[in-house]
């Protein structure tokens, strides 16, 4: 009920915005208007305490009311839309004939006479509303209830980011873990012949399968000569599924679509006989899938293999052999999950509040040791405080029958309290998840601009970003464990979310109920009387069958293809009310026009396109003036048409690196965020920056002769960006580009990365004062003394560095030493270019994993021992994994510079860590 929430309260601002404006209403229809806005101000307040209860404890006439008031306000916004489109405000009065031409006064009466018929009508239909609002109040005499729910922004949970890695990967998990490998690696008894091993790991949803395949996985997949984990999910795609695994185990990339599966089960099978393989299929569903899979699994080969199931179902594992049935926690490992979730600690796994042991216990019993029920249910608690009956709360709302049986009804009532637990605005951007298939990697970027679009993102405070607003949406929904996050491989930020199968499934579940999201593919059946509001096409298969014209379409707000589109196209056309139209997961049919796609969808306010066959978008573009989002990145569209700039609300542009932009640019003052902005043959778009100044994320390829003139401008544009929290300048061009007038810092940047620009020596403003956020930084410094080096080892969240400087060409030889306490967040780094040696004191870079350094084999000699060994101090950053070593040999000779590879071998071999090291050069 919470989504007919926040749609009674999105129509009644939209209400207040029509009677303040200027549309020239008819008499009467204000007065009307007045009328309704209490009247849905009360169903407000009844329809939250309503959303408080789970559906299945609702009164069902409290059920069919709030339904009836959910359509009912979808189709207000809808008429209320329609007229702001179609009538577009008052404008100014008529001028006389004749001081215009007859042309513009024929196409000016027309206007207007459209503009009179449209307030003829939208009069018409808000008396049609006011009948329709008494008959809905009629049907409840009461339903007015004082009360709300207050929302404040969220920034990603500390403990969550310390903690989450450990919390997926069970507690207790090793021995599993352990009796796995050995299940897989002991060969006794087995004949030369059966030259595999097959594991299948059955269990229940949130039990662990996936992680513990992975584990076993990890440790098991260097010692064979190739490798692949493969998700597989409800409604497999077979041949993205075989070409993807072909790929992964390090076959050649092939156009899946261009085979059919029996080629593709060929090529891999062609691949694999050979060699030893390890391949984990994950989520396998049904045993006809098992099968193909299995058939391109040779048994026969030469090399022998490791092949590990994860499945939920028990005729999926006895299909595919060696059954391992994975069992719920045992309560003192279930305890320290908890606990350690709640809490934070790292070694100490006790409750420590005594009067919460007991509630604790109970909360325990109920979850039977099912690992994502425990995190789910102890995120709950971990904003709860430590008030015992805020927890004996959580206890009585989540369920009752999981003493006697673990199944999905019962889990969906676990999963279930944290949804009705979420404030009424996450509950609609929760469900909309529901769009995206099964395992797939949803990015944070465009979910957030979607959730715009739609309308779930409001801002309370005027000047309030929305992208940010949205921002702290998707945090909180990561805080309470209701989406899994996925961190940037550079700088461990996080860059998307999946889902959860149980937790997808809770939410489809919750989405069909609403009315909120249909999904169109090869399994579900769609009720043709049923409105489509949210339409998802999902593994469609184009049988020619129009499925369009047999479901009602008309009042669809957002389409999103993650298959064919070739039979939503024709269906666009009475989309009418359409906010949303995603394309960019699907392959767009070639010889559609793209123009009669969008010359009607004059309400959208998202667009992204994916690989398409034209190399421009047409004029009419420029007629959706409500669009805040184009996203075209990936479709090689050579331009974009000059109407482009009549945009104004446009506040994303996402293009590709060499698609050109009009000039004119400079007038989408609204933009937040314009990637890729590809400067070739002009200065003028590098002058028009600086009229952006919402810019928050920005991307720059430079693609011509770099000169002073391109530069001043540039320079001159970075100043004025003072909202900037990503910057990336690539240059690709003629000359040097030198940054050194860039003289102010941006004071909310957050990643920085500037290749191939030059700074003479490193900036004042690059200091720990003023780059607070700095996660990550690519720079490169001409010359770069010890002090600056320790300026930037002190910036407080610096997580990834890429230094490189020019003291080769410079012939500087100057050692560097990175001081203990220096880098205290980072995660990677890159040093590079450096003649004189780097040495890395005992607690310098105490997160580290993956370090890249220049070093030259004659400096070695200035931090040789006596005895000719020396010690860079590797073996201080005690979580090194990977260790890469550019190794000049200039100026030593060839004795010299196999001393220095022995020593840095035996640096990788004595770690605590064991570091794989690759040194090259």
């Amino acid at each position: 009920m919470d989504v007919v929430t926040g749609a009674v309260s999105r129509l009644i601002l939209k209400l207040g915005d029509l009677l303040i404006s200027e549309y020239k209403l008819q008499k009467g229809v204000k007065d009307e208007i007045m009328f309704l806005r209490p009247e849905l101000q009360s169903m407000e307040g009844a329809l939250e305490e309503i959303a408080k209860v789970p559906s299945d404890q609702l009164d069902a006439q409290d059920k069919i009311w709030a339904s009836e008031v959910r359509e009912l306000s979808y189709d207000i916004e809808d008429s209320i839309d329609t007229f702001v489109v179609r009538c577009g405000g008052s404008g100014p009065e008529p001028a006389p004939a004749r001081l215009l031409g007859m042309k513009d006064f024929v196409v000016r009466s027309l206007d207007l006479l459209t503009r009179f018929n449209v307030r003829r009508r939208v009069a018409a239909d808000v008396r049609d509303i006011k009948r329709r609002v008494v008959e809905v109040c009629e049907r409840r005499e009461r339903y007015k209830i004082d009360g709300g729910v207050a929302a404040k922004p969220a920034s990603v949970d500390p403990r969550l980011l310390a903690h989450y890695t450990k919390a997926t990967e069970l507690v207790g998990i090793d021995d599993r873990r352990d009796e796995l490998i050995k299940i897989l690696t002991d060969w006794d008894g087995v004949s030369k012949q059966q030259r595999g091993k097959t594991v299948s790991i059955v269990g229940f949803g949130g039990l662990g399968k996936t992680t513990l395949a992975n584990l076993v996985y990890e440790k098991l997949r260097e010692q064979f000569d190739c490798w692949a984990f493969v998700s597989v999910s409800q409604t497999p795609n077979m041949r993205k599924l075989l070409g993807g695994m072909l790929y992964k185990l390090g076959g050649k990339n092939i156009n899946e679509e261009a085979l059919d599966e029996m080629q593709l089960i060929d090529e891999v099978r062609k691949f694999l006989q050979t060699k030893r393989y390890c391949v984990v299929i994950d989520d396998v569903w049904d045993i006809s899938v098992w099968k193909m899979i299995r058939c391109a699994l040779p048994a026969d080969g030469i090399g022998g293999y490791i092949i590990i199931t994860t499945t939920r179902i028990l005729k999926v594992a006895e299909e595919a052999g060696g059954t391992y049935q994975l069992k719920p926690l045992c309560l003192e490992s279930s305890s320290k999950l908890l606990y350690r979730r709640i809490f934070g600690y790292e070694e100490k796994y006790e409750c420590p509040d005594a009067h919460l042991i007991e509630i604790s216990d109970r909360i325990l019993k109920k979850c039977a040791g099912v690992p994502l029920a425990i995190i789910t249910v102890a995120s709950l608690l971990a904003i709860k405080g430590r008030d015992q009956m805020e927890w004996l709360e959580v206890y009585n709302s989540i369920g009752t029958g999981l003493e006697d049986g673990l199944d999905v009804e019962n889990m969906r009532k676990i999963l279930s309290y944290s949804y009705y637990d979420l404030p009424p605005h996450l509950r609609p951007c929760l469900l909309y998840l529901s769009v995206f298939p099964e395992d797939y990697g949803i990015d944070k970027v465009r979910l957030i601009w979607m959730w715009t679009a739609e309308g779930l993102v409001q801002c309370e405070k005027k000047g309030k970003s929305l992208f940010d607003r949205g921002e702290s949406y998707f945090n909180e929904l990561i805080n309470r464990s209701l989406i899994q996050p996925v961190y940037d491989m550079h700088d461990s930020t996080i860059e998307s979310c999946r889902v959860h199968d149980m937790v997808l499934d809770l939410i489809r579940s919750l989405s069909s109920d609403e009315n909120f999201v249909t999904i169109l593919d090869n399994v579900r059946n769609i009720s043709p009387s049923k409105k489509v509001r949210r339409l998802s096409l999902q593994n469609v298969e184009d049988h020619g069958t129009p499925w369009a014209s047999m479901m009602n379409t008309q009042q669809v707000r957002s389409a999103v293809a993650f298959s064919s589109a070739s039979s939503l196209m024709p269906a666009l056309g009475s989309f009418r009310v359409l906010r949303v139209l995603d394309l960019k997961s699907c392959y767009i049919p070639q010889g559609f026009d793209l123009n009669k796609c969008i010359e009607n969808l004059f309400r959208l306010r998202y667009l992204g396109l994916g690989k398409i066959y034209v190399r421009q978008l047409p004029e009419e573009i420029g007629s959706l003036r409500f669009l805040q989002t184009l996203d075209v990145v990936g479709s090689n569209i050579y331009s974009l048409p000059s109407t482009v700039i009549q945009l104004s609300g446009l506040m994303c542009l996402g293009i590709d690196q060499n698609t050109r932009v009009p000039n004119g640019i400079g007038s989408l003052t609204s933009l937040e965020e314009l990637s890729t902005l590809y400067i070739c043959d002009s200065t003028d778009i590098a002058e028009e920056l600086c009229h952006l100044t919402e810019l928050r994320v920005l991307d720059i390829f430079c693609q011509t002769e770099w000169n002073d003139t391109l530069e001043k401008s540039l320079v001159a544009s970075l100043c004025k960006l003072q909202k900037i929290s990503s910057l990336s300048i690539r240059i690709q061009s003629g000359g040097a580009c030198n940054l050194d007038a860039w003289v102010e810092a941006p004071q909310h940047i957050r990643k920085l990365k500037l290749h191939d620009c030059w700074f003479s020596t490193l900036p004042d403003w690059m200091n720990p004062s003023s780059l607070l956020h700095l996660s990550l930084l690519w720079i490169s410094v001409r010359e770069l003394q010890q002090d600056e080096l320790n300026a930037l080892g002190m910036l407080p969240a610096l997580r990834y560095l890429y230094l490189k400087v020019d003291h080769e060409n410079l012939k500087i030889p100057r050692r560097f030493v990175i001081g203990a306490g220096s880098f205290p967040c980072m995660v990677g780094c890159r040093l590079l270019g450096f003649v004189g040696t780097l040495v890395f004191q005992h607690g310098a870079m105490a997160r580290l994993t993956s370090l890249a350094f220049t070093l030259h084999a004659s400096d070695v000699r200035e931090v040789a021992n006596s005895d000719g060994s020396f010690d860079l101090g590797l073996g201080n950053m005690a979580l090194l994994q990977d260790i890469v070593v550019y190794l000049r040999s200039k100026g030593a000779n060839e004795q010299e510079v196999e001393e220095v590879r022995a020593a840095l071998r035996h640096a990788a071999d004595t770690h605590q860590n064991r570091p794989i090291l690759d040194i090259l050069g």
